[in-house]
């Protein structure tokens, strides 16, 4: 995915850049594969805040991602589209099986339309393909990693992210983490070839300063208590005046 940059029609804009989503392919989601999320507003089965800071956004609906890849072993499987995720970093993609099945999955970096995966123990090491970590060479790229078997994938799932199998030894294999730790998992344990897509995501940069202000459900700005504290002082100063 690459970056856009923007006509400075104001100050602001000049530096601002953003996503051209040049790697979607597909804008509506499976309607097979939604469901909805009820938003709770930070408060309790009492209907009290507990959580403050919490409501109001956009309305999304979450897709139904299989992050274990262990219902259809052997089976092929082709890419329809390439989607974006409101509910995460990275892109998904809506893959449909031989059976004509369809499922979503994390979309790696190069996967495209048209393309087959396939996951299992006899799956090629290939992007895309989901397969356990005793038949990935060491050296290799995954993400989306099981802790334990059967349980689905619950490490390295964000954008541009991926770990690499450094080593296998009995029951365990070595992996060296996108923050630097080496982590032992058992090997038995599916993986996904490749890196997450949307890797430029990072690369964005915002409009202004007040563009990373948290705001709370009344659209009010939640500065650090020694901001906030300034703009009252600031406030009281003009009023004297």
């Amino acid at each position: 995915m690459g970056i856009k940059t923007y006509n400075p029609y104001t100050p602001s804009r000049r530096n601002m850049t953003g996503s051209d989503f040049s790697e979607i392919t597909k804008k509506t989601p499976e309607k097979s594969l939604l469901t909805s999320v009820k938003k709770n507003a930070g408060r309790n089965n009492q209907g009290k805040i507990t959580v403050r800071h919490r409501g109001g956004g956009v309305k999304r609906k979450y897709r139904i991602i299989d992050f274990k890849r262990n219902s259809k072993d052997g089976i092929p499987a082709k890419v329809i589209g390439i989607e974006y995720d409101p509910n995460r970093t990275a892109n998904i993609a809506l893959i449909c099986y031989a059976d004509g099945v369809k499922a979503y999955i994390l979309a790696p970096a190069g996967l495209k339309d048209g393309m087959e995966v396939m996951s299992g123990p006899e799956a090629e090491v290939r992007v895309g393909n989901c397969l356990p970590l005793a038949n990935i060479p060491v050296g290799t790229q995954v993400h989306n990693i099981e802790l334990h078997a059967g349980k689905g994938g619950q490490m390295v799932r964000s954008a541009g992210m991926a770990a690499q199998l450094m080593a296998k030894e009995g029951k365990y294999a070595t992996l060296r983490l996108p923050s630097g730790e080496m982590r032992m998992v058992p090997i038995n344990c599916r993986a996904t070839v490749g890196y997450g897509s949307s890797a430029d995501g990072k690369r964005r940069k915002i409009r202004n300063a007040a563009s990373s202000v948290r705001r709370d459900a009344n659209g009010a700005d939640q500065l650090p208590r020694n901001r906030r504290c300034c703009r009252q002082r600031r406030s009281q100063s003009g009023k004297h005046r």
